[in-house]
């Protein structure tokens, strides 16, 4: 089925994040559907810049925008820090969508997850699935390369973002989730921007920090580590680069 078909004659509610992913899910509901709202949970796991980004594409593409503030560190399923804590969160996260939507009397719920996407190493996927949310850019067999053009071709300007995972994924399995260390990784990561890298990761490893690069970044943390060094030690006792390389996304 083709994406038009997909959505024709349909009430949409887009899971949005702010990513090229849920970008161009959006602009093509609010293309072909019969109407479309955008839905973006602000919790201790979303950066700001997410929203920034939510709130200028919605606002690009003249599509409401709901915020739905959410507090995931009130679930001890999620704060333990399981292997499959992104069950437990997407179930928190899309049962407050899902509640929203049905509010607005959505017929679909949709949410970004694409063709090229393996969701067998997706726990959170089981839960989108248990709430019936449906995968339409994944249905209708469009990939990531492909949703990356059609946002280029459409002005969007995210096109070219980095994909993203949520700061709860930079710490590691079973050490518990504080809030503290979410802050001090958004902080590092949002020092990190600044100093002009893009494709990377600032891991937290009990007390440190741990830097994954892409090879286009390499360069550049050596021509300023002294300076980096400096401005993650706000966050973290010391400071490790993995010389794996990152690859882009």
């Amino acid at each position: 089925m083709d994406i038009q078909t997909y959505f024709k004659d349909k009430k949409v509610a887009v899971a949005f994040s702010g990513g090229v992913d849920s970008s161009v899910l959006l602009f093509l509901a609010q293309k072909y559907a019969a109407d479309c709202k955008a839905y973006f949970v602000k919790s201790q796991f979303q950066p700001q810049f997410e929203l920034d980004d939510a709130l200028q594409i919605s606002g690009q593409l003249g599509v409401e925008l709901k915020i739905i503030n959410l507090d995931v560190l009130n679930d001890k399923s999620i704060v333990s820090n399981p292997e499959n804590r992104c069950y437990y969160c997407k179930k928190k996260i899309f049962g407050a969508i899902c509640a929203a939507a049905q509010s607005d009397f959505a017929d679909i719920i949709c949410d970004g997850t694409n063709a090229s996407d393996d969701v067998s190493d997706r726990p959170g996927f089981k839960a989108l699935k248990e709430f019936g949310v449906k995968s339409p850019l994944r249905d209708c067999n469009i990939t990531k390369a492909e949703i990356r053009e059609i946002a280029r071709k459409n002005g969007l300007a995210v096109y070219d973002k980095p994909s993203y995972a949520c700061l709860a994924t930079r710490i590691p399995c079973t050490t518990p989730i504080e809030e503290s260390v979410l802050l001090n990784t958004e902080n590092a990561e949002n020092e990190m921007r600044a100093f002009g890298f893009k494709n990377f990761r600032v891991r937290y490893l009990d007390g440190a920090a741990k830097l994954e690069l892409s090879a286009k970044d390499f360069d550049l943390i050596f021509n300023i580590r002294n300076e980096v060094e400096s401005a993650l030690s706000k966050y973290y006792d010391s400071v490790y680069l993995d010389l794996k390389v990152r690859r882009d996304e």
